[in-house]
């Protein structure tokens, strides 16, 4: 069984900066994407960042130039730096990952920018 573990959420002034991990544990052979979501309140969940074995990376166009997305294949953990946060970025951010076929999700990590 995979289990993954969020942290790095918080509150966070305009400006500012966060930085959210996502580590997978358990019984693992492979991992074929590691991705983070977010899901504003009354709003869809979207994608925020990907990061796709063989190093393809994909950003949502509202945070290109502010976060970052990488991956520690040895830790089986992916980060995400967001700079530069906005009051707009607020949401639960939640992590992805395609892990031997299988599709897991984390629990969510709240995110709060505001003044």
């Amino acid at each position: 069984q995979v289990q993954l573990l969020e942290s790095g959420g918080g509150l966070v002034q305009p400006g500012g900066s966060l930085r959210l991990s996502c580590a997978a544990s358990g019984s693992i052979f492979s991992i074929a994407a590691m991705g983070w979501y977010r899901q504003a309140p009354g709003k869809q969940r979207e994608l925020v960042a990907v990061i796709k074995n063989g190093g393809s990376i994909d950003y949502a166009d509202s945070v290109k130039g502010r976060f970052t997305i990488s991956g520690d294949n040895a830790k089986n953990t992916v980060y995400l730096q967001m700079n530069s946060l906005k009051p707009e970025d607020t949401a639960v951010y939640y992590c992805r990952l395609f892990i031997d076929l299988n599709d897991y999700w984390g629990q969510g990590t709240q995110v709060t920018v505001s003044s």
